[in-house]
């Protein structure tokens, strides 16, 4: 009975432990996140623009070889490019 007892303590304390190391690491941001959708909507919104109007005439077809990834590359590269500085102020 006392060991019943024993492990229904240990579990819950483990528990309770486990749910402290979750809050701990939700709290954690990557502002490297905040700062790419930032470039993106500000920066590179010409890139953008032509990345979706690419992907709207490729959706509108049924048969097709076209791909957007020039646009895609050049997007992501615009969006890199702009980041970087901010985001390696951020590192330690």
């Amino acid at each position: 009975m006392a060991s019943e007892v024993a492990e229904k303590v240990i579990n819950k304390v483990s528990l309770k432990a486990e749910e402290e190391e979750e809050e701990e690491e939700e709290d954690l941001v990557d502002p490297a996140t905040a700062i790419k959708e930032m470039c993106a909507e500000n920066s590179c919104s010409k890139y953008k623009a032509r990345l979706d109007e690419c992907n709207d005439r490729v959706t509108s077809k049924t048969k097709t070889s076209e791909t957007c990834f020039e646009e895609i590359l050049d997007f992501y590269h615009c969006v890199d490019h702009c980041a970087a500085p901010e985001i390696f102020k951020h590192v330690k």
